[in-house]
């Protein structure tokens, strides 16, 4: 366990003159309130917090930072409010303090919303202040690494956001160490079967490997000293166990297709000259694999990464990786934005003249910026945080305007994301697009280099099916946004009709009730909505029927003494349960939150099992459609949220059996197809159909279905499928 003086002495070691008397009363002040508290581990809480202001110690922060590392729980925790921390130690901690703070009052939101709220929060308060980022990185970095004491669910949730959110964040400050650690950590908590497996092949290999890494070393070492090129040294690494997942997965292929599962790196004497230098000599030492150099020094990446790479073929037909930059390009490689945090002699306090720290903020701002000012204020958490995914890819397509202008996009992205890049306007209006002077389709993808002109007409609009062809945030929201003003001008129009058809069947006045808008902002707000508008608009959705409006407005007992469909009623339901067993979902299968008899189907592009989240949608002729939520059409959805309903799986519902289609690629072998059916029935599963051929590329592929009663039954399934010897990748497919 760290102690409070090995704290101080990094700080001390780091930085010239500290403010160690800070770093002592934060110490003090969180032992203080959070004594008698136990994390899940059964150690005392404070150690979480020690063990936070170390590694920002490690990170070479200053005491401001280490000090709000030690008290970045106690406003959450324990009894403190801001107001008695600023009393203690000032604006600039507690700012950072209130930055780093769940949001209070969300209870009542779902786990997700919950999740985006605060991460909103934590975003947009980084932009002022990129120390609120770093210390949330050191925070989430030793609860990964301490994972193992928390429940499997807790531990796949933080794993999951760790993934999603914090790994791409540190990637987009450029703190390679920070995001390759968090990376590992949450590949192992959420594929622990994967990970020890491929964990357990890589260490079969790894004397092989690590020999092989030796006398790559020292034959560049000696080659470069006969060249006379001044280097610091020349490193050797395996490929991380989760980047190299990622490729084994997204690729379908076996650990000896991997071409960069070795790489060295050579550190060079400072100076631009000396990389390209060692270039040359790795070059003439080895034959380089054509299209696998990238010169990230000439165009550094939008997150300050600089390096060249190249793959080459070395002796015995092995291929491998070396990455070439000088020292002070790995620094910032290893810290990103951390590493450009100069100290300087000067008191603790305001610090608008520190221009080390105004640098490093407009650093920050440019790496950081993006992610927010697409995004409006009022705009849901969900698709803040859909959006802010989106944005945290790496950007590495570098396109140009016929002007010679460098726009620079993720990849994957087409004209149509070009053009919003340009400007919205341009977005919205564009009709068209030529690629180095040829007219192409709007879907095509952008290739490094490409010269693009998009082709505009002033009356023309966005279209739904856009949506599919733009990859970057700032697109889809403001093809999103135009869309569902539409529908949502549309929806009122419809909800209007649908009220006044409804009213003329009561013998009621439709204008009268309509034009009362005080009478029409009562019941829009008893139904959690705002203004008339709003109720109109989620009567045209089909989200409020529009007898009910009517049952508000008349009252109980007139409502009843009017309403034509009274005698109908219990016809009606019965009939509903009915088509619900006709249809096979039982009539508990699926609730409405907070609606009674309404008609659910189960979409056929994801087939929801019990267990899994799901969302329900509704659809005009279907009722609710009830899909997966991380099923590829949920993104398309959300365009109207107002069609979008809370749903969930009834807890009386029977076990239901559904059939599910899998999809193994394996090694082309007699007996994969007899090993895998074996496999399922081993754990008495039914199976309905089997099919086996054999790709282009020489790999297995067998589409099995089988019978299943809910989510953990499957994750059963794919498990025991994946301990066949000669499989490489499962999944779940759809049909």
């Amino acid at each position: 366990m760290i102690r409070i003086e090995d704290v101080i002495s990094k700080v001390e070691a780091n930085r010239p003159d500290p403010d160690v008397d800070l770093i002592r009363r934060a110490y003090l002040f969180s032992a203080l309130h959070h004594r008698g508290q136990k994390r899940a581990s059964g150690e005392p809480y404070l150690v979480h917090p020690l063990e936070v202001a170390g590694i920002l110690a490690d990170m070479r922060l200053d005491e401001v930072s280490v000090s709000t590392g030690l008290l970045h729980d106690v406003v959450e925790d324990t009894l403190v409010d801001l107001e008695t921390l600023r009393s203690y130690f000032g604006d600039e901690v507690t700012n950072l303090v209130d930055g780093l703070t769940k949001i209070a009052h969300i209870s009542n939101l779902s786990k997700e919303k919950q999740q985006a709220e605060n991460v909103r929060k934590m975003v947009l308060a980084m932009i002022t202040d990129v120390r609120v980022v770093l210390i949330k990185l050191a925070d989430r970095l030793h609860n990964m690494r301490t994972m193992q004491y928390l429940k499997p669910e807790k531990r796949q949730r933080i794993s999951q956001e760790t993934l999603d959110i914090y790994a791409p964040i540190a990637h987009r400050l450029g703190m390679g160490k920070m995001r390759s650690e968090l990376e590992d950590l949450a590949f192992r908590n959420l594929y622990p079967d994967e990970y020890k497996r491929l964990a357990h092949d890589v260490d079969a290999r790894r004397p092989e490997l690590e020999a092989a890494l030796h006398r790559i070393q020292e034959t560049i070492k000696m080659r470069l000293a006969e060249n006379d090129v001044p280097f610091v040294s020349v490193e050797g690494r395996v490929k991380r166990l989760y980047s190299l997942w990622k490729k084994l997965k997204r690729q379908k292929i076996t650990m000896d297709r991997v071409y960069d599962l070795i790489a060295a790196r050579v550190i060079t004497l400072n100076g631009r000259k000396n990389c390209y230098l060692a270039l040359s000599v790795i070059h003439d030492t080895w034959t380089p694999v054509p299209e696998r150099f990238k010169d990230w020094i000439a165009m550094p990446r939008d997150n300050l990464y600089q390096s060249l790479h190249t793959s080459v073929i070395g002796d015995g037909g092995q291929t491998f990786e070396v990455q070439i930059r000088t020292e002070e390009m790995h620094h910032i490689a290893e810290e990103g934005v951390a590493a450009h945090w100069k100290y300087k002699e000067r008191k603790l306090g305001v610090r608008d003249d520190d221009e080390s720290l105004d640098e490093l903020r407009k650093t920050v701002e440019k790496l950081l910026l993006p992610l927010v000012e697409d995004n409006k204020a009022d705009e849901d958490s969900e698709d803040f945080i859909e959006s802010l995914k989106l944005d945290l890819f790496p950007k590495d397509v570098y396109a140009f305007t016929p002007m010679g202008k460098v726009i620079q996009l993720p990849r994957g992205s087409t004209p149509l994301d070009f053009a919003y890049a340009i400007h919205s306007e341009v977005g919205d209006t564009c009709t068209g697009s030529k690629i180095n002077g040829r007219i192409v389709p709007l879907r095509t993808e952008l290739q490094n280099g490409d010269v693009v002109e998009i082709l505009t007409t002033a009356n023309s609009k966005p279209s739904r099916d856009w949506l599919n062809y733009v990859v970057t945030a700032k697109a889809r929201n403001r093809i999103r946004h135009w869309i569902a003003d539409q529908q949502r001008a549309e929806s009122i129009d419809i909800g209007r009709k649908l009220l006044e058809k409804e009213s003329d069947r009561f013998h009621v006045s439709a204008k009268k009730l309509i034009n009362n808008e005080a009478e029409m902002k009562r019941i829009a707000n008893e139904y959690g909505l705002g203004r008339p508008d709003d109720l109109l608009a989620s009567i045209g959705y089909g989200k409020t029927l529009p007898r009910n409006v009517l049952s508000k407005f008349l009252g109980a007992e007139k409502f009843a003494e009017l309403d034509p469909e009274k005698r109908k009623e219990t016809r009606i339901e019965t009939g509903m349960k009915a088509v619900k067993r006709l249809i096979g979902l039982g009539e508990d299968a699926i609730v409405v939150k907070g609606v009674d008899n309404l008609l659910t189907t189960r979409a056929r592009c994801c087939n929801p099992l019990r267990g899994e989240d799901i969302v329900g949608y509704i659809s005009l002729g279907k009722g609710i459609v009830v899909h997966n939520k991380r099923c590829k059409n949920v993104a398309q959805l959300m365009v109207n949220r107002d069609r979008v309903v809370d749903v969930e799986w009834a807890k009386s519902g029977q076990n239901e059996i559904q059939s599910v289609r899998i999809l193994v690629t394996t090694e082309d072998r007699t007996g994969m197809l007899a090993g895998i059916t074996n496999a399922i029935a081993e754990i008495k599963t039914g199976i309905r159909d089997a099919r086996a051929n054999v790709s282009r590329d020489g790999r297995g592929v067998i589409v099995v279905t089988v019978e299943v009663f809910d989510k953990k039954h499957l994750d059963k399934v794919l498990s025991a499928i994946q301990q066949v010897t000669g499989v490489i990748n499962v999944e779940r497919v759809n049909a």
